[in-house]
């Protein structure tokens, strides 16, 4: 993964870059040394010292006990316990997954527990009346209020239809180590756990058991995942040089767009698979970086879709917003546009371009559109979308993200905000 310069040269300067490079560095300080705001939460940063190999082949081999007996795969959790299993596997699978339903290898992954929607929970009960599933429940403490009532009706449909001890073979939980009411109910009931440790927020956990198990269990190479990440981490840790570590310069530019009055970040792709890459990406920066105060709006858009819808606002509106783009290189496919004799349509000019070229074409030409508009852009470019890019491009929002969170002196791993809502809810509801 490298950031593309070109397309940032026009808006931030050296001396733009020298006037927040000792608030970048001692941010990256603080996350090296860990002296930082929310120090407890850095497990994530030498990931590879926890995660060893015993683990890994427990949780392939879980994985491949679940595919042999599962059609269906229910992923229970909300925010961070979802989020980053579903980005990977979204932005790996085939786009039309749900219709290959001949000689499958891996079971449908679906999701609970991220919605209070009555009819979405019964309309996957309906499915589930009719399809072999097992399911995993993701809470450190169980009594989360959207997983926990997906759970609780789950396990009895679950139970109904399997029985008991059946049903107890089809359920893992990833929980607390030793705390907690699922962690509870799993030792009661007998469940298989993997433990979410104490020092990664589930924002971080990706690359833990959170998201290894589903992403497994779709059919993905989680060795290749975390050597991607680890990869990474080589290239970032230990590296003081704005110029030349990515995510400091990541960091640095964000933050120098945000000083200057640019207030929205959009995280833009054009390929589909990425949609919720996006997602995961917005409550990674929104939760570390939005508190006090402080922070960029993050959003995004999926091009070249939303060109026609939210392009014209990105162009013309407020200079309010500032872009980063996720450019990949490489499709996993080819097609071209065949020549036709007639050429109604007027295409006959495109047939010896693939469908990969003129999406990269269409890139560049909003680039340019965007730039002359005033909109900044931030060009992160990969190779191709499998497992060892992916998992680059994870830590490297990762660190990218606690390195903004400690440059603007928050701390980038709590998320006091999140608890206002439930309190309001909880008295609501006569608790």
């Amino acid at each position: 993964m490298e950031i593309k310069e070109s397309s940032i040269e026009k808006f931030i300067s050296e001396n733009d870059i020298k006037e927040v490079e000792n608030s970048i560095l001692n941010g990256y300080d603080q996350l090296i040394n860990g002296n930082g705001k929310g120090n407890d939460f850095l497990g994530w940063l030498h990931l590879w010292d926890s995660i060893d190999e015993k683990l890994i082949e427990d949780i392939v081999s879980q994985a491949e006990k679940i595919r042999k007996k599962a059609k269906v795969y229910v992923v229970i959790g909300i925010g961070g316990s979802y989020l980053g299993a579903r980005a990977v596997i979204e932005a790996l699978q085939n786009n039309f997954n749900f219709l290959q339903q001949k000689e499958r290898l891996s079971p449908f992954i679906v999701y609970a527990g991220n919605t209070l929607s009555e009819d979405y929970i019964s309309e996957l009960l309906d499915i589930l009346n009719n399809m072999d599933y097992c399911l995993c429940v993701i809470s450190k403490s169980g009594t989360t209020t959207e997983p926990a009532i997906a759970f609780r009706i789950l396990k009895e449909h679950l139970e109904n239809k399997y029985g008991e001890k059946e049903a107890k073979e089809r359920i893992i939980a990833i929980t607390d180590k030793q705390k907690g009411a699922l962690k509870l109910l799993a030792n009661e009931k007998g469940y298989k756990t993997y433990i979410i440790e104490d020092n990664i927020g589930g924002r971080f956990s990706v690359l833990t058991p959170v998201g290894l198990l589903p992403i497994a269990v779709a059919g993905f190479d989680i060795r290749k995942l975390i050597f991607g990440a680890r990869k990474m981490s080589k290239q970032l840790i230990g590296n003081r040089d704005i110029s030349s570590n990515c995510a400091l310069k990541y960091a640095a530019y964000r933050n120098i767009l945000n000083n200057k009055g640019k207030e929205i970040e959009i995280l833009v792709n054009y390929l589909p698979n990425l949609t919720f890459l996006s997602e995961w990406w917005k409550q990674l920066f929104g939760e570390s970086c939005g508190k006090e105060g402080k922070g960029l709006f993050p959003a995004s858009v999926s091009n070249t879709t939303d060109l026609h819808s939210m392009g014209q606002y990105i162009q013309e509106g407020k200079r309010i917003i500032f872009e980063t783009i996720i450019s990949v290189e490489n499709a996993k496919n080819k097609v071209n546009i065949p020549y036709d004799e007639r050429d109604i349509d007027g295409l006959n000019y495109l047939h010896h371009f693939s469908i990969n070229q003129i999406n990269h074409k269409a890139m560049q030409g909003t680039l340019m559109a965007h730039i002359d508009g005033g909109v900044p852009q931030i060009v992160l470019s990969i190779e191709k979308l499998d497992e060892e890019n992916i998992g680059e491009l994870i830590y490297f929002f990762f660190f990218s993200c606690a390195i903004s969170g400690y440059a603007m002196g928050i701390n980038p791993f709590d998320q006091p905000g999140v608890e206002a809502y439930k309190k309001n809810m909880f008295h609501l509801l006569g608790k």
